[in-house]
């Protein structure tokens, strides 16, 4: 009996941009239609019937009335915790100063989940729509990442034992992190957000992206870090590899900022409608600045905020 021939598994190519976008679309196209059903079947449009609810508006709903008469554009976000902190952050700074904000940005989130996580450029479609729905265009798309991908229980891994030769900062794991890993994810969330809007709108969107500034890796948390409370993000990891002076780490932060920075320059360039942000010489490494190891107190978000303003508002 003749033995049967083994057939070599091969590996599924990877999707394309345009691959990845047009499933992306046509999934929506379903959910767009199911939606238009479901309100075809409804006796009376939801917005209607509210309306009839009132008898009479409020005073708040007259001043949310009157608060949405005007508008400086519609901006879509996707992001971390600079977009979604408890109390003032970016985008809350931006809705004070007139635009009008659709965001499915999420504190915690990794850029290269952003990039890469199944239903993340899904629920950005969906954002796109609301907008679109609405009569309008969007302005700018702001995109905020990559401080989760280096800090965290995995931050002491970029650093190399303060007692080996070679001590400090790993040259080879942090350019994997940031060089490579980071720049990767944010190229292919951008190309994929370029497309999805030249398929959607027929043009392209301005996109704003930023670095972080300088940050004090002294073990503050959010609201000290207590229990349950994210943070702190940096000092355990510092500590772990036994370098405990915070003047030296927060030279050291420094340096890994730059570096941060320079690879999301460096992708902004890549891009005609990319504009990057630097918020170094805004949130120097200073306390009064600072809430915490990762974000900015409100005064720290309030000035990174009019920065954004600038790179919506550049000819």
């Amino acid at each position: 009996m003749a033995a049967k021939k083994m057939s070599a598994k091969t590996t599924p190519a990877k999707p394309t941009v345009n691959q990845v976008v047009d499933d992306v679309l046509k999934r929506r196209a379903q959910a767009l239609r199911a939606r238009a059903q479901a309100l075809a079947e409804m006796p009376v449009p939801v917005a209607e019937m509210a309306l009839k609810a009132l008898s009479k508006p409020t005073a708040h709903v007259a001043l949310a009335t009157a608060a949405k008469v005007g508008t400086k554009g519609w901006l879509i976000a996707e992001g971390d915790s600079w977009f979604d902190y408890f109390g003032s952050d970016i985008l809350n700074v931006l809705e004070e100063s007139a635009y009008d904000i659709q965001s499915v940005a999420r504190a915690g989130d990794r850029v290269e989940m952003m990039a890469f996580g199944r239903g993340q450029l899904e629920k950005f479609a969906a954002a796109v729509e609301k907008v679109i729905g609405g009569g309008h265009t969007p302005k700018a798309i702001l995109l905020s990442g990559g401080g989760n991908d280096i800090a965290g229980t995995e931050f002491g891994f970029l650093i190399n034992h303060a007692g080996s030769p070679s001590e400090g900062f790993n040259d080879s794991v942090v350019r994997g992190v940031i060089d490579e890993r980071a720049r990767e994810a944010y190229i292919w969330i951008i190309r994929t957000i370029t497309d999805l809007c030249q398929k959607m709108l027929k043009q392209k969107v301005r996109i704003v992206v930023h670095g972080y500034g300088y940050p004090i890796p002294n073990g503050d948390g959010v609201l000290g870090g207590w229990g349950p409370l994210p943070g702190p993000w940096l000092r355990p990891g510092f500590i772990e590899k036994g370098f405990n002076d915070l003047v030296q780490n927060t030279q050291m932060m420094r340096s890994l900022m730059d570096r941060f920075n320079n690879m999301l320059k460096g992708v902004a360039k890549e891009f005609e409608h990319v504009h990057y942000v630097d918020l170094r010489g805004l949130l120097p490494a200073e306390k009064a600045l600072w809430a915490n190891e990762l974000h900015p107190k409100e005064k720290g978000f309030r000035l990174a905020a009019k920065e954004f303003e600038k790179a919506i508002e550049a000819p």
